[in-house]
Protein backbone atom coordinates (compact mmCIF):
# COMPACT_ATOMS: atom_id res chain seq x y z
CA UNK A 1 0.00 0.00 0.00
CA UNK A 2 1.29 3.58 -0.73
CA UNK A 3 1.95 5.83 2.11
CA UNK A 4 -0.51 8.05 0.99
CA UNK A 5 -3.02 5.37 0.41
CA UNK A 6 -2.10 4.93 4.09
CA UNK A 7 -2.59 8.68 5.74
CA UNK A 8 -5.88 8.16 3.99
CA UNK A 9 -6.69 4.86 5.48
CA UNK A 10 -5.78 6.16 8.97
CA UNK A 11 -7.60 9.01 8.52
CA UNK A 12 -10.94 6.51 7.43
CA UNK A 13 -10.31 4.72 10.72
CA UNK A 14 -10.53 7.71 13.05
CA UNK A 15 -13.72 8.91 10.82
CA UNK A 16 -15.40 5.15 11.32
CA UNK A 17 -14.30 5.66 14.98
CA UNK A 18 -15.68 9.12 15.63
CA UNK A 19 -19.04 7.97 14.07
CA UNK A 20 -19.63 4.99 16.15
CA UNK A 21 -17.55 6.16 18.89
CA UNK A 22 -15.29 3.68 19.50
CA UNK A 23 -12.24 4.47 21.46
CA UNK A 24 -8.76 3.80 19.44
CA UNK A 25 -5.28 2.52 21.44
CA UNK A 26 -2.58 3.99 19.18
CA UNK A 27 0.58 1.87 18.92
CA UNK A 28 3.78 1.99 16.91
CA UNK A 29 5.64 -0.99 17.76
CA UNK A 30 4.34 -1.86 21.68
CA UNK A 31 7.34 -0.93 23.37
CA UNK A 32 6.10 1.94 25.17
CA UNK A 33 2.83 0.17 26.63
CA UNK A 34 4.34 -0.05 29.86
CA UNK A 35 4.12 3.69 30.28
CA UNK A 36 1.47 5.45 31.74
CA UNK A 37 -1.82 4.27 32.47
CA UNK A 38 -3.29 0.81 30.94
CA UNK A 39 -3.75 1.22 27.27
CA UNK A 40 -7.64 1.20 26.35
CA UNK A 41 -9.91 0.55 23.13
CA UNK A 42 -9.52 -1.03 19.67
CA UNK A 43 -5.57 -1.62 18.30
CA UNK A 44 -4.78 1.30 15.38
CA UNK A 45 -1.38 -0.23 14.14
CA UNK A 46 1.08 2.53 13.13
CA UNK A 47 3.88 0.86 12.31
CA UNK A 48 3.11 0.52 8.84
CA UNK A 49 3.48 4.50 8.26
CA UNK A 50 6.72 4.44 7.62
CA UNK A 51 10.00 5.77 6.01
CA UNK A 52 12.33 8.68 5.83
CA UNK A 53 10.85 11.63 3.96
CA UNK A 54 13.59 14.29 3.82
CA UNK A 55 17.47 13.84 5.28
CA UNK A 56 19.42 17.25 4.58
CA UNK A 57 22.55 16.63 6.28
CA UNK A 58 23.96 19.85 5.53
CA UNK A 59 20.65 21.37 7.19
CA UNK A 60 21.19 19.00 10.01
CA UNK A 61 16.96 18.25 9.65
CA UNK A 62 15.31 14.71 9.24
CA UNK A 63 11.56 14.20 8.15
CA UNK A 64 10.35 10.66 9.24
CA UNK A 65 7.11 9.55 9.59
CA UNK A 66 5.95 8.41 12.74
CA UNK A 67 6.08 4.29 12.32
CA UNK A 68 9.70 4.68 11.21
CA UNK A 69 11.98 2.37 13.52
CA UNK A 70 14.65 4.74 15.70
CA UNK A 71 17.34 1.91 14.63
CA UNK A 72 16.60 3.02 10.79
CA UNK A 73 16.79 6.63 11.64
CA UNK A 74 19.88 5.88 13.57
CA UNK A 75 21.41 4.02 11.03
CA UNK A 76 20.80 6.77 8.61
CA UNK A 77 22.44 9.67 10.38
CA UNK A 78 25.27 7.49 11.82
CA UNK A 79 26.36 7.17 8.21
CA UNK A 80 26.86 11.47 7.85
CA UNK A 81 28.18 11.61 11.18
CA UNK A 82 25.04 12.45 12.86
CA UNK A 83 22.85 11.29 15.75
CA UNK A 84 19.73 12.38 17.95
CA UNK A 85 21.12 14.55 20.28
CA UNK A 86 18.47 13.90 22.89
CA UNK A 87 19.83 9.90 23.03
CA UNK A 88 16.63 8.65 22.85
CA UNK A 89 16.17 5.15 24.59
CA UNK A 90 14.44 2.25 22.44
CA UNK A 91 12.80 0.09 25.36
CA UNK A 92 12.13 -2.71 22.07
CA UNK A 93 14.30 -3.12 19.00
CA UNK A 94 11.76 -1.48 16.83
CA UNK A 95 11.20 1.16 18.86
CA UNK A 96 9.39 4.08 16.29
CA UNK A 97 9.94 7.43 16.27
CA UNK A 98 5.99 8.40 16.90
CA UNK A 99 6.18 6.76 20.05
CA UNK A 100 9.28 8.33 21.52
CA UNK A 101 7.96 11.80 20.69
CA UNK A 102 4.43 11.33 21.72
CA UNK A 103 6.23 9.57 25.52
CA UNK A 104 8.52 12.93 24.85
CA UNK A 105 11.90 10.37 25.98
CA UNK A 106 15.10 11.34 26.16
CA UNK A 107 18.40 10.08 27.63
CA UNK A 108 21.29 10.44 29.43
CA UNK A 109 22.56 13.35 27.13
CA UNK A 110 19.36 15.18 27.74
CA UNK A 111 20.30 17.79 30.43
CA UNK A 112 23.50 18.54 27.93
CA UNK A 113 21.92 18.70 24.71
CA UNK A 114 18.27 18.91 25.14
CA UNK A 115 14.87 16.95 25.59
CA UNK A 116 12.94 15.06 22.27
CA UNK A 117 10.52 17.82 22.61
CA UNK A 118 13.61 20.68 22.19
CA UNK A 119 14.47 19.14 18.85
CA UNK A 120 11.24 19.05 17.52
CA UNK A 121 10.51 21.35 14.52
CA UNK A 122 7.33 20.17 13.13
CA UNK A 123 4.68 17.18 13.10
CA UNK A 124 1.65 16.69 10.35
CA UNK A 125 -1.17 15.68 12.63
CA UNK A 126 -4.42 13.13 12.22
CA UNK A 127 -6.69 14.68 15.34
CA UNK A 128 -9.48 13.25 16.48
CA UNK A 129 -11.83 15.15 14.36
CA UNK A 130 -10.16 13.07 11.65
CA UNK A 131 -8.54 16.35 10.38
CA UNK A 132 -4.69 16.34 9.22
CA UNK A 133 -3.21 19.17 10.00
CA UNK A 134 0.33 20.09 10.12
CA UNK A 135 2.28 22.54 12.56
CA UNK A 136 6.23 24.10 12.43
CA UNK A 137 8.30 23.00 9.50
CA UNK A 138 12.16 22.11 8.89
CA UNK A 139 13.62 24.90 10.35
CA UNK A 140 13.63 27.01 13.35
CA UNK A 141 12.61 30.13 12.27
CA UNK A 142 9.16 28.12 10.63
CA UNK A 143 7.71 28.28 14.76
CA UNK A 144 5.81 31.38 14.91
CA UNK A 145 2.84 31.91 17.36
CA UNK A 146 1.86 28.51 19.63
CA UNK A 147 4.47 25.77 19.07
CA UNK A 148 2.13 22.84 18.60
CA UNK A 149 4.85 20.63 17.60
CA UNK A 150 6.16 20.17 20.58
CA UNK A 151 2.67 19.86 22.32
CA UNK A 152 2.47 16.74 20.87
CA UNK A 153 5.71 15.48 22.60
CA UNK A 154 4.52 13.92 25.80
CA UNK A 155 1.03 14.26 25.23
CA UNK A 156 1.10 10.04 24.57
CA UNK A 157 -1.20 10.27 21.44
CA UNK A 158 -4.45 11.82 23.60
CA UNK A 159 -4.42 14.73 21.12
CA UNK A 160 -3.95 13.00 17.66
CA UNK A 161 -1.87 11.02 15.75
CA UNK A 162 1.37 11.61 14.49
CA UNK A 163 1.96 11.08 10.91
CA UNK A 164 5.29 13.19 10.09
CA UNK A 165 7.58 14.30 12.28
CA UNK A 166 10.22 16.77 11.59
CA UNK A 167 13.61 16.35 13.79
CA UNK A 168 16.59 19.01 14.54
CA UNK A 169 19.90 16.39 14.51
CA UNK A 170 23.34 17.23 15.68
CA UNK A 171 27.13 16.00 14.92
CA UNK A 172 28.48 13.13 16.74
CA UNK A 173 31.25 14.03 18.90
CA UNK A 174 35.20 13.32 18.23
CA UNK A 175 35.76 11.53 20.96
CA UNK A 176 34.01 9.75 23.99
CA UNK A 177 35.53 8.53 27.14
CA UNK A 178 34.05 7.85 31.05
CA UNK A 179 35.41 8.77 34.63
CA UNK A 180 34.29 6.65 37.62
CA UNK A 181 34.74 8.39 41.01
CA UNK A 182 34.72 5.53 44.26
CA UNK A 183 33.37 6.66 47.51
CA UNK A 184 31.01 9.65 47.38
CA UNK A 185 28.13 10.28 49.38
CA UNK A 186 24.96 11.32 47.56
CA UNK A 187 24.88 14.74 48.36
CA UNK A 188 28.72 14.77 47.62
CA UNK A 189 27.90 13.59 44.26
CA UNK A 190 25.28 16.03 43.70
CA UNK A 191 27.35 19.09 44.80
CA UNK A 192 29.74 17.41 42.02
CA UNK A 193 27.84 16.92 39.43
CA UNK A 194 26.35 20.84 40.32
CA UNK A 195 29.22 22.82 40.32
CA UNK A 196 30.45 21.05 37.00
CA UNK A 197 27.16 22.18 35.27
CA UNK A 198 28.57 26.26 35.78
CA UNK A 199 32.17 25.12 33.71
CA UNK A 200 32.61 24.24 30.01
CA UNK A 201 33.38 21.07 30.13
CA UNK A 202 32.38 18.76 27.23
CA UNK A 203 29.79 16.71 30.11
CA UNK A 204 27.38 14.50 28.20
CA UNK A 205 26.09 12.41 30.97
CA UNK A 206 26.05 11.33 34.84
CA UNK A 207 25.04 9.10 36.70
CA UNK A 208 25.81 7.53 40.40
CA UNK A 209 24.44 4.75 42.08
CA UNK A 210 25.61 3.11 45.67
CA UNK A 211 28.63 5.32 46.04
CA UNK A 212 29.76 5.55 42.42
CA UNK A 213 29.47 8.57 40.15
CA UNK A 214 30.07 7.70 36.37
CA UNK A 215 30.71 11.16 33.92
CA UNK A 216 30.91 11.24 30.14
CA UNK A 217 32.66 13.62 28.75
CA UNK A 218 31.78 14.55 24.97
CA UNK A 219 33.62 17.01 22.42
CA UNK A 220 36.60 17.43 20.87
CA UNK A 221 40.10 15.48 21.78
CA UNK A 222 41.57 18.73 23.54
CA UNK A 223 38.18 19.58 25.20
CA UNK A 224 37.57 15.90 26.43
CA UNK A 225 41.24 15.89 27.93
CA UNK A 226 40.95 19.03 29.33
CA UNK A 227 37.88 17.93 31.26
CA UNK A 228 39.35 14.57 32.48
CA UNK A 229 42.45 16.18 34.20
CA UNK A 230 40.21 18.96 35.83
CA UNK A 231 37.56 16.15 36.66
CA UNK A 232 39.65 13.34 37.48
CA UNK A 233 38.29 9.62 38.54
CA UNK A 234 39.14 6.44 36.75
CA UNK A 235 39.33 6.39 33.08
CA UNK A 236 37.07 3.48 31.54
CA UNK A 237 37.87 1.45 28.47
CA UNK A 238 35.89 3.03 25.39
CA UNK A 239 33.79 -0.32 25.33
CA UNK A 240 32.46 0.18 28.91
CA UNK A 241 31.45 4.21 27.69
CA UNK A 242 29.00 2.28 25.03
CA UNK A 243 28.01 -0.74 27.13
CA UNK A 244 26.94 0.90 30.46
CA UNK A 245 25.35 4.57 28.88
CA UNK A 246 23.11 2.27 26.86
CA UNK A 247 22.08 -0.41 29.99
CA UNK A 248 21.57 2.87 31.93
CA UNK A 249 19.69 4.52 28.80
CA UNK A 250 17.27 1.61 28.30
CA UNK A 251 17.00 -0.10 31.45
CA UNK A 252 19.33 -3.06 31.10
CA UNK A 253 21.16 -2.07 34.22
CA UNK A 254 20.95 -4.46 37.01
CA UNK A 255 19.55 -1.73 39.26
CA UNK A 256 16.15 -2.10 36.86
CA UNK A 257 15.90 -5.40 37.38
CA UNK A 258 13.91 -4.79 40.00
CA UNK A 259 10.43 -6.61 41.26
CA UNK A 260 9.85 -3.21 43.54
CA UNK A 261 7.65 -0.35 42.23
CA UNK A 262 10.03 1.90 39.77
CA UNK A 263 9.58 5.25 40.63
CA UNK A 264 11.32 8.58 37.98
CA UNK A 265 11.50 11.46 40.26
CA UNK A 266 11.83 14.99 38.26
CA UNK A 267 13.52 17.47 40.59
CA UNK A 268 16.25 20.02 40.05
CA UNK A 269 19.69 19.17 40.28
CA UNK A 270 21.06 20.58 42.84
CA UNK A 271 17.98 19.33 45.28
CA UNK A 272 18.97 17.47 48.20
CA UNK A 273 18.89 13.73 48.71
CA UNK A 274 14.90 12.81 48.78
CA UNK A 275 13.91 11.07 52.56
CA UNK A 276 12.23 8.16 51.15
CA UNK A 277 13.79 4.26 51.96
CA UNK A 278 14.64 2.58 48.79
CA UNK A 279 17.25 1.96 46.27
CA UNK A 280 18.40 5.03 44.24
CA UNK A 281 19.88 5.89 41.14
CA UNK A 282 20.84 9.56 40.13
CA UNK A 283 21.05 10.79 36.01
CA UNK A 284 20.87 13.98 34.42
CA UNK A 285 23.05 15.76 36.96
CA UNK A 286 20.67 15.25 39.32
CA UNK A 287 17.56 16.20 37.93
CA UNK A 288 15.96 12.87 37.29
CA UNK A 289 15.45 10.23 40.14
CA UNK A 290 14.80 6.25 39.71
CA UNK A 291 13.61 4.74 42.98
CA UNK A 292 12.74 1.71 43.45
CA UNK A 293 11.16 1.06 46.91
CA UNK A 294 7.53 -0.19 48.41
CA UNK A 295 6.42 3.33 49.55
CA UNK A 296 2.69 4.10 48.90
CA UNK A 297 2.18 6.19 45.83
CA UNK A 298 0.61 9.26 48.03
CA UNK A 299 4.04 9.27 49.93
CA UNK A 300 5.87 9.10 46.47
CA UNK A 301 4.04 12.27 45.05
CA UNK A 302 4.15 14.27 48.62
CA UNK A 303 8.11 13.77 48.50
CA UNK A 304 8.35 14.70 44.99
CA UNK A 305 5.75 17.51 45.57
CA UNK A 306 7.99 18.97 48.35
CA UNK A 307 11.08 18.36 46.46
CA UNK A 308 9.26 21.22 43.94
CA UNK A 309 8.92 18.27 41.51
CA UNK A 310 6.96 15.58 40.06
CA UNK A 311 6.57 11.77 40.21
CA UNK A 312 6.15 9.07 37.47
CA UNK A 313 5.33 5.16 38.00
CA UNK A 314 7.38 3.59 35.68
CA UNK A 315 7.07 -0.03 36.26
CA UNK A 316 6.28 -2.72 38.62
CA UNK A 317 2.56 -0.87 39.51
CA UNK A 318 -1.00 -0.97 39.31
CA UNK A 319 -1.74 0.81 36.14
CA UNK A 320 -5.12 1.20 35.92
CA UNK A 321 -4.56 3.96 38.87
CA UNK A 322 -2.83 6.62 38.81
CA UNK A 323 0.09 6.81 37.46
CA UNK A 324 1.48 10.46 36.97
CA UNK A 325 1.94 13.32 39.89
CA UNK A 326 -1.91 14.45 40.45
CA UNK A 327 -2.36 17.85 38.54
CA UNK A 328 -3.38 21.12 40.56
CA UNK A 329 -7.27 22.07 39.29
CA UNK A 330 -5.92 24.75 37.11
CA UNK A 331 -3.03 22.71 35.30
CA UNK A 332 -5.81 19.76 34.92
CA UNK A 333 -8.74 21.99 33.59
CA UNK A 334 -6.56 23.09 30.72
CA UNK A 335 -5.24 19.34 29.62
CA UNK A 336 -9.39 18.96 29.73
CA UNK A 337 -9.58 22.10 27.41
CA UNK A 338 -6.38 20.89 25.15
CA UNK A 339 -8.25 17.76 25.07
CA UNK A 340 -11.25 18.56 23.70
CA UNK A 341 -10.14 21.06 20.75
CA UNK A 342 -8.32 18.12 19.70
CA UNK A 343 -10.36 15.27 20.53
CA UNK A 344 -13.57 16.40 21.40
CA UNK A 345 -14.93 12.64 21.16
CA UNK A 346 -12.59 11.54 23.39
CA UNK A 347 -11.62 8.39 20.92
CA UNK A 348 -7.69 9.16 20.93
CA UNK A 349 -5.75 6.89 23.77
CA UNK A 350 -8.63 7.47 26.25
CA UNK A 351 -7.33 7.56 29.75
CA UNK A 352 -4.08 6.78 29.02
CA UNK A 353 -2.32 9.82 30.75
CA UNK A 354 -5.32 10.57 33.57
CA UNK A 355 -8.33 8.96 34.25
CA UNK A 356 -11.03 11.47 32.32
CA UNK A 357 -8.76 12.43 29.78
Amino acid sequence: MQEQDISVSLQERVQEALASNTSLCLRGSGSKDFLGREPQGELLDLSGHRGIINYEPTELVITARSGTTLKEIEKTLAEHNQMLAFEPPYFGKHATLGGTIACNLSGPYRPYSGAARDFLLGTKLLNGKAEIMSFGGEVMKNVAGYDVSRLMAGAMGTLGIMLEVSLKVLPRPDQETTLVMKGPSARAALDLMHSWARLPHPISATSYQDEQLYVRLSGTPDSVRAARELIGGEEQEPEFTQQYWEAIKNHRHEFFDTPQPLWRLSVASDTRPIKLDGDWLYEWGGAQRWLACEASPEAVYQAASEAGGHATLYRNGTHSDQVFQPLPSGLMQIHRQLKKAFDPGGILNPGRMYQDI
